[in-house]
């Protein structure tokens, strides 16, 4: 998917449970997924198939929330390991 969307890149979807639905939907439900690697509804491992109401939800990205500093409002932390750029430039020419 190199030339799709970039919003789209990351699409994910997580299963929602329904009131009587089986242990396995009950023990996925919540966790997102890349909605190309999402399982089929009915789950293969549930034992109420032709009862099933599970049905996904739909993410635009597999993270929750911000993830970096700067999203939250914070101030980005300064780098306090040691220096591994060169000085210098990598031609001849550069000193």
């Amino acid at each position: 998917m190199a030339g799709g969307d970039p919003k789209l890149r990351y699409h994910c979807v997580s299963v929602v449970p329904a009131a009587n639905s089986c242990a396995a939907a009950k023990q996925v439900a919540g966790l997102r997924l890349l909605s190309a690697e999402a399982p089929l509804l009915p789950l293969a491992t549930c034992d109420r198939p032709g009862e099933c109401d599970c049905r996904y939800r739909k993410y635009d990205d597999r993270r929750e929330g911000q993830r970096r500093d700067t999203e939250r409002g914070q101030v980005m932390q300064s780098w306090r390991g040691a220096e591994r750029r060169r000085i210098g430039g990598r031609r001849a020419t550069d000193v």
